[in-house]
């Protein structure tokens, strides 16, 4: 007799282990949340503290940018660069932690296929992400006087950078041994990619090689998207920014079920 997939045993209903995917969501999830201090109220001061001394440093002497103040420019872009930080940050050190603590073999071994063993990581860092960005918004934009200009627009795009993001952490976990070597990724990719994505500046003023570079960068059309969302403003189309970065996330989200499905620096 052929064995029907609505298995109560292992408790997959139809091709799916929804309770093991849920449970390792759920892991993730209250790893970052038991430890709030460090993981949301302490980007929500960076984020604060980025727009203070930006905008008292430079906001005066930048005037309107595309627009609209400087600090009203700026905060969609602190606010992005804080969520895919975060994202990042989240899974790859859960892997990381659990590689050097040597129980990476309790995530491999329960009934969980590749595909869930990449959701259910990525959703923690999106669920992250997602806190982070409501916070910062919460606290900030009320003082700054800031509005959401189209909220699908931002929902979408914050979606996009958690996951996209928490995939590259997903990457960098497997990759990364120790802490240094997860730093080293975070300092010269991550940082750099953040800094240099129009978060400070509008793309216009870039000389045309830079420009070009620039538009290959995703972290540039998270923040442009996000810009949009939230200030109704942007360099580039949000429809095109939302097609690119969509593509890549599910690029790297295939990288990351083909490593999980040989083991890769995971196994040995």
């Amino acid at each position: 007799m052929k064995p029907t997939s609505w298995n109560m045993g292992n408790r997959r209903f139809g091709r799916v282990n929804w309770l093991g995917l849920y449970t390792l969501t759920e892991r993730e999830v209250v790893r970052f949340t038991s430890i709030w201090t460090q993981t949301v109220l302490a980007p929500l001061i960076t984020a604060g503290l980025f727009l203070l001394v930006f905008d008292l440093a430079i906001g005066s002497r930048r005037g309107e940018v595309m627009g609209v103040s400087f600090a009203h420019f700026l905060a969609p872009g602190i606010l992005m660069m804080t969520v895919i930080q975060n994202a990042f940050a989240n899974t790859a050190s859960s892997l990381v932690v659990s590689k050097i603590q040597g129980n990476i073999v309790d995530s491999l071994m329960p009934p969980l296929s590749p595909i869930e063993l990449v959701i259910g990581y990525t959703m923690g860092g999106v669920v992250r992400g997602l806190i982070v960005a409501s916070a910062v918004a919460i606290v900030t934009f009320p003082i700054l006087g800031v509005g959401i200009a189209h909220p699908l627009w931002t929902l979408l795009f914050v979606l996009l950078g958690s996951a996209m993001m928490a995939l590259i952490g997903v990457l960098a976990g497997i990759v990364s041994d120790r802490f240094d070597q997860m730093n080293a990724i975070t300092n010269f990719i991550v940082t750099p990619l953040s800094f240099l994505s129009g978060t400070f500046y509008s793309i216009d003023i870039l000389p045309p090689t830079l420009l070009v570079i620039t538009k290959f960068n995703p972290i540039f059309y998270l923040i442009d998207g996000t810009r949009y969302g939230v200030i109704g403003v942007s360099d580039a189309s949000p429809v095109n920014g939302a097609l690119y970065v969509g593509a890549l996330t599910l690029g790297l989200g295939i990288w990351c079920w083909r490593w999980f499905s040989t083991g890769f620096r995971l196994k040995s």
